[in-house]
C-alpha cells in the first residue's frame, strides 16, 4: 500500500451517464501532499466523507 494514498470525498460534483463514473472533489489525508484538493473521477457508488484510495500522485500547480 505504499504507492496509495487515502482522500475523504468532500462533495460530489456531477454523474455521468456512463457506466457509473462520478465525478468528486476530494482532500488527501496522508503524506507529503496531505491537505491537498483534487478533482477526481471514481467508478460506483460514492458519497460525502468516504474514504476513497487513490493511487499515489505528484500534485502540480499548474501555474507557470
Amino acid at each position: 500500500m505504499a504507492d496509495t494514498v487515502p482522500s475523504e470525498v468532500l462533495e460530489v460534483l456531477e454523474h455521468a451517464e456512463t457506466k457509473g463514473v462520478t465525478k468528486v472533489k476530494c482532500i488527501i489525508l496522508e503524506g507529503e501532499n496531505k491537505n491537498k484538493v483534487l478533482v477526481r473521477n471514481v467508478v460506483g457508488p460514492i458519497r460525502k466523507k468516504d474514504i476513497i484510495i487513490l493511487p499515489k500522485i505528484d500534485v502540480e500547480s499548474g501555474r507557470r
